[in-house]
């Protein structure tokens, strides 16, 4: 009795062929993905769910639908229609479009649209900045509150600082100190020194543009 020949399986040792794309396999044969780079130009920002405008827009049109309905239905099984919809369709067909009260409804319809527009093409979730990726199917992010207190502690060891104020954005970093003691451009370059790599291990996507300002305390009286 004989066994059938196993096909032999060319060998493979790189992960990204030779355009560079992810694929290809490892050391030991088994296919694998090529590590993410680092281009901020990749990581996106996270979506927000919005769950609250989302409910109330269901909430709204399920009623409306709902009634709307209910009453068609009236109206087709030999019933009289309901009194508000008789009288909305009077007062329509004989109110004229430039009415102070239609065009007050008009403006009102088209910014309730332009606001739900604007939350569908809009991420949300400006409290989060989003990480380098280091792993294709790993997303992270960081609390712009959690990074301005790991900013503020790392300012705070630079001799001469008494405060620090960390005003964190998207773009930008905007740092108040106050020195009591040493020349303010010591202290100044200081902290840009242990801000710029205290920016720079947050491991954000996009690194905000830092600026600094140190100052003398205010006296009193």
């Amino acid at each position: 009795m004989t066994t059938p020949e196993r096909p032999t399986v060319p060998p493979q040792t790189t992960g990204t062929d030779g355009t560079g794309e992810p694929g290809g396999a490892g050391e030991d044969g088994v296919p694998v993905l090529a590590e993410a780079g680092t281009d901020p130009r990749r990581v996106r920002r996270f979506w927000s769910v919005r769950r609250i405008p989302a409910a109330l827009v269901a909430a709204v049109v399920l009623g409306g639908t709902g009634l709307l309905l209910y009453d068609v239905a009236a109206v087709r099984a030999d019933r009289d229609a309901m009194s508000w919809r008789r009288e909305l369709a009077d007062d329509l067909a004989g109110r004229p479009l430039d009415d102070g009260l239609t065009v007050a409804a008009a403006a009102v319809a088209v910014l309730l649209g332009v606001w739900l527009l604007v939350l569908a093409s809009t991420p949300g979730l400006r409290a989060v900045l989003p990480m380098r990726r280091a792993h294709p199917d790993v997303r992270a992010g960081l609390d712009r509150e959690a990074a301005a207190v790991a900013l503020r502690d790392r300012a705070m060891e630079v001799s001469g600082v008494q405060s620090v104020k960390v005003r964190m954005g998207r773009s930008k970093v905007a740092v108040r100190a106050v020195s009591h003691f040493r020349p303010l451009d010591d202290v100044r370059a200081d902290v840009e020194r242990v801000l710029t790599d205290g920016v720079e291990d947050l491991g954000l996507a996009r690194p905000p543009a830092l600026t600094v300002r140190v100052d003398r305390p205010s006296k009193k009286g």
